[in-house]
């Protein structure tokens, strides 16, 4: 009698809003475990633990045998799109997804910034920004292509001392070392669509940052040092602090893992065209201040009111936003890109949305599966699952036949 097919592989699934990466592979593995499709992988897993010694089964963290599972790179709860998973062997393929390149749509809404550099978070401050039009964003554009510096933001799956940086704002502690800015690279970025006020559903969080916890922020950012000294100095493009010091707003952000890692020493960051270096990443921007009114007269021609005291004009409309289009390198944050961008154009910004549209070979609307179907039954989800693990299997043969093939001609 001929063995059933173990089914296990590499596939990608359409990530919703809301929930977590590592959310995304319980419920899978809920799903595949009492399977038709995963059945012959259970029994071969519960072969293999007894043909282990008892010391060896003892060391075994699940004692339950299930559908062995994980993901080949977080998105934050907010975020949709493709989310690789590896089943069996697959999650040893995983690691390889991490530093492929990915495709993004994201929405930057200007005018505040939050404690996590998006939506979910809590404002932090807020800034003028009836100056800015498609044509300033487009102009700013241009020193975030190629290879630049990027400082991840806090709430970031990044490791310090052996620790995720989400872990110390969860627990109200300081890291306990800067964070650097690292090498990324955006291999193309453009405007799919500017959204001028008043017409799109994009708004700000209700909730504001309390006034001990902006303290905090400024303290830890040394932003009064830096504004009282732009006062005396307007320093040039390169100039200013080679490091930055993170702070704790929030302690509440699920963001789940990534193997990204952040080094605790490193050279000296090089710096995107255009920046003081007065406020570096995850600082404020100050309306009073010359560094925050220049940016603003060079983005768009004209300086804004010296009156402004950080609060956007009055207007019921609110602030534009723009819809964004990228394809990236491993270890690039799209927060941290909109958050950079909101201070290249003299005001600040924050992300709204977030699509993964791409990473490696799977592309939504081609060969992903979408998360709802895990719910209507193995009749639905079964075939497709099935289908993209065969091809992914046909594509490891095919390339490891080919790699045979060369060996056999080099010899």
């Amino acid at each position: 009698m001929p063995k059933a097919k173990v089914v296990e592989g590499v596939f990608a699934i359409h990530k919703p809003q809301g929930i977590t990466s590592a959310q995304v592979v319980r419920d899978l593995q809920q799903t595949f475990n009492p399977s038709k499709l995963f059945a012959s992988w259970i029994e071969a897993e519960k072969a293999a633990r007894n043909r282990l010694s008892a010391s060896q089964r003892k060391r075994l963290k699940d004692k339950r045998v299930q559908v062995k599972i994980g993901h080949g790179g977080t998105l934050d709860p907010l975020a949709t799109g493709v989310l690789i998973a590896g089943v069996g062997k697959g999650t040893k393929q995983l690691q390889g997804f991490l530093q492929c390149t990915k495709a993004y749509e994201a929405v930057l809404l200007f005018g505040a910034a939050t404690d996590t550099y998006d939506m979910e978070g809590k404002i932090l401050s807020k800034a003028p920004y009836a100056h800015i039009t498609r044509e300033v964003v487009e102009k700013a554009l241009a020193d975030f292509r190629g290879k630049i510096m990027q400082r991840p933001p806090l709430f970031s799956a990044l490791r310090v001392q052996g620790k995720r940086l989400y872990e110390y704002a969860r627990e109200g502690k300081n890291v306990p070392t800067e964070i650097f800015e690292r090498p990324v690279e955006v291999e193309s970025l453009e405007i799919v669509e500017w959204l001028e006020a008043g017409s799109h559903p994009y708004k700000w969080p209700l909730q504001e940052a309390e006034k001990e916890e902006k303290s905090v922020a400024e303290k830890l950012l040394h932003l009064k040092d830096m504004l009282s000294k732009a006062e005396t100095k307007s320093p040039s493009p390169g100039e200013g602090s080679k490091k930055t010091f993170v702070c704790n707003i929030s302690k509440k952000r699920p963001v789940d893992e990534e193997d990204d890692r952040v080094s605790e020493t490193g050279p000296e960051p090089k710096r995107t065209k255009g920046d003081s270096g007065l406020l570096m990443s995850g600082g404020l921007q100050n309306a009073d201040s010359d560094a925050f009114k220049a940016r603003q007269t060079s983005a768009s021609g004209t300086p804004s009111s010296a009156n402004d005291k950080s609060e956007p004009p009055a207007s019921s409309r609110g602030p534009p936003a723009v819809r964004l289009r990228m394809t990236v390198t491993s270890g690039f944050y799209v927060r941290s890109l909109c958050h950079d961008l909101g201070k290249a154009v003299g005001s600040l910004g924050m992300m709204s949305r977030l699509v993964r549209t791409r990473q490696g070979g799977f592309e939504l609307s081609k060969n992903v599966l979408e998360y709802e179907e895990l719910g209507k039954g193995e009749g639905v989800w079964g075939p497709k699952v099935e289908g993209m693990l065969d091809d992914w299997e046909r594509m490891q043969g095919a390339g490891a036949e080919g790699e045979r093939r060369s060996v056999e001609v080099e010899q």
